[in-house]
């Protein structure tokens, strides 16, 4: 938000807006065809993409609008205290996100695996080992030895790397943040953009670490509930990580256009806010996924 904005009306009331509206039939699109997809129709495929493009076209714009209104001063000092609640809330729900998947995996390893191992459902199970992780067919997956062998990713190296990566972008982001308030803009945008370089660089390994699961461990998202539960905690964290990492790319562009200011940069402050996030969510996936 810039400073522009001091001497507003307490309140903003935009005009009436055909972008949530268009945003919801994107979204529509994707469900819509996601669902068809999965189903063997063959025209799934491309209206999940065309859902996609129309909802990053309408987002676009949407954006436009919004960074628009902010530096023509539109937006007042309870507006600054509305986004700041919003984004709150925002990565409260995000907590909750990640705390359902978290949970899950220690509802497997601490009853699930170990129900199964039981006396009771010896009969239904014979021979099933309740222990975790582990590569012995019917450990993690089925006695019938449906499940391919494969092998758990260790937290060496590339899982160490990444948090290496990911914590220091967190350092570069705070510089930034200080040079920001310090009015010194240069370093500011210096620093954004080692921050962004950080996050593409753990991304990238991110997909080395994939590709090296599938073709060297057959650790696959069909591989048991080990398989499962590793592939969507760390590809949902994936995914967060990208969506930050443009985020603070854009934030970054805008820096260079002379946006923000020492006094008002909650856009800066919300991108800061989800990377620390994202950060912190790491570090538990990084224990309790790699490590035990």
């Amino acid at each position: 938000m810039s400073s522009s904005a001091q001497g507003t009306p307490n309140y903003y009331v935009p005009q009436p807006s055909r972008h949530p509206a268009f945003a919801a039939f994107g979204l529509l699109a994707i469900i819509f065809g996601a669902a068809n997809w999965i189903n063997g129709v063959t025209w799934g495929r491309a209206l999940v993409l065309f859902g996609f493009l129309w909802l990053f076209w309408v987002l676009f714009q949407w954006f436009r609008d919004s960074i628009r209104e902010s530096e023509g001063g539109l937006y007042g000092r309870k507006i600054d205290i509305s986004f700041r609640w919003s984004m709150s809330w925002f990565i409260f729900s995000e907590v909750m996100f990640f705390g359902a998947f978290f949970t899950a995996l220690w509802w497997m390893r601490s009853h699930s695996v170990p129900a199964l191992g039981s006396v009771d459902n010896a009969v239904l199970w014979p021979g099933f080992k309740a222990v975790w992780p582990s590569i012995a067919p019917g450990a993690t997956a089925s006695p019938a030895n449906i499940i391919e062998p494969f092998q758990t990713m260790t937290p060496f190296w590339l899982p160490t790397i990444n948090t290496a990566l990911l914590l220091s972008s967190g350092v570069t982001l705070t510089i930034a943040h200080h040079a920001l308030r310090a009015n010194h803009r240069g370093m500011t945008v210096l620093w954004m953009w080692a921050t962004v370089l950080l996050g593409f660089s753990f991304v990238c390994v991110q997909g080395y670490e994939y590709f090296h699961a599938y073709h060297e461990l057959n650790l696959k998202l069909s591989s048991g509930a080990y398989g499962s539960t590793f592939f969507m905690l760390t590809g949902f964290h994936g995914f967060h990580v990208i969506v930050g990492m443009l985020m603070l790319f854009f934030i970054t562009i805008r820096l260079m256009r002379g946006h923000f200011t020492p006094e008002r940069h909650f856009g800066f402050e919300g991108a800061a806010w989800y990377w620390h996030f994202v950060d912190v969510v790491w570090l538990f996936l990084y224990t309790l996924v790699y490590w035990l």
